[in-house]
């Protein structure tokens, strides 16, 4: 019975929405009357356009950029933490620098999206007259605005975006671990680097995986970010998979090739989560 009020706001909010968009992607809709069905037309003409496969070029660097670099560098930053930072100065200034690192995730994506603006902007942004004043000026570039930068750029915001969610999931991990792993690790005379690598890593693959998903997943629907700092260009150089399919949805009125898009997209992350959970799985079968 506590179950029933979940799963029907499931069903409004995802099953239903999500049967009408797969519906929809078999239709030559633009949102007002009797949709035409057209049956794989939508699809037959997605798998020939070359912006949809740039935008999913895009997305395979913004992943790297959210998801294997904040995870290795979270995981690195948690061990410092919970080694280096707590032990000598104590488990308080541990989890100061950890909210400061995760305050980006709680912040409205629209208030980072609009400040990194402001810091990478051309003319008066501070990143470029920073670079002025210590005399690299030669390095100042138009970071959101040039082709050649603008992915890079937003891919480094992202990385500065998502490092606090890793972090924080991996020191929760390594409370768990029982400290007389490491004592004896230390009694025979193994390293830092050696009791982070046999010990650590070892036992906090459960969050690994955990991470690795939630924030692969978050690189596939990456849309707020993109809609603030370019909105998908320069020159179609930041289009992703959700703003492309909002740009169809909404700008051009093209509702079923939007949703065609959509539903790739959502095919897409149901079969990456399906992968990443039968690897977790059979890693949990092997360590039992």
């Amino acid at each position: 019975m506590y179950l029933i009020p979940g799963v029907l706001a499931s069903l409004a909010v995802i099953v239903v929405p999500l049967v009408m968009t797969v519906g929809i992607s078999f239709t030559r809709w633009s949102g007002i009357g009797s949709p035409p069905w057209i049956g794989f037309d939508n699809y037959t003409r997605l798998f020939h356009d070359a912006n949809f496969w740039a935008s999913f070029g895009h997305i395979l660097l913004l992943i790297l950029a959210m998801a294997v670099v904040p995870t290795l560098l979270g995981l690195l930053l948690a061990a410092v933490l919970f080694d280096y930072i707590a032990k000598i100065f104590g488990p308080r200034w541990a989890s100061v620098f950890r909210s400061g690192f995760y305050l980006p995730q709680v912040l409205p994506v629209a208030v980072t999206g609009i400040v990194w603006g402001w810091i990478l902007h051309p003319s008066y942004g501070a990143l470029n007259r920073i670079l002025d004043t210590v005399g690299l000026s030669s390095l100042s570039r138009n970071w959101l605005g040039d082709p050649k930068y603008a992915l890079y750029s937003v891919m480094a915001v992202m990385i500065w975006f998502q490092l606090g969610y890793p972090i924080v999931m991996f020191m929760s991990g390594l409370q768990r671990i029982d400290p007389e792993l490491y004592e004896a690790a230390d009694l025979d005379g193994a390293g830092w680097w050696q009791r982070f690598r046999h010990i650590t890593v070892y036992l906090i693959r459960p969050e690994f995986y955990v991470v690795l998903v939630t924030t692969t997943i978050a690189a596939l629907k990456i849309f707020g970010q993109i809609f603030v700092l370019t909105r998908g260009g320069p020159s179609n150089a930041t289009l992703v998979p959700s703003y492309f399919a909002y740009k169809n949805f909404f700008e051009k009125a093209q509702v079923g090739y939007g949703s065609a898009i959509s539903t790739v997209l959502t095919v897409i992350i149901i079969v990456l989560a399906f992968v990443f959970l039968r690897l977790q799985t059979r890693d949990q079968r092997k360590g039992l």
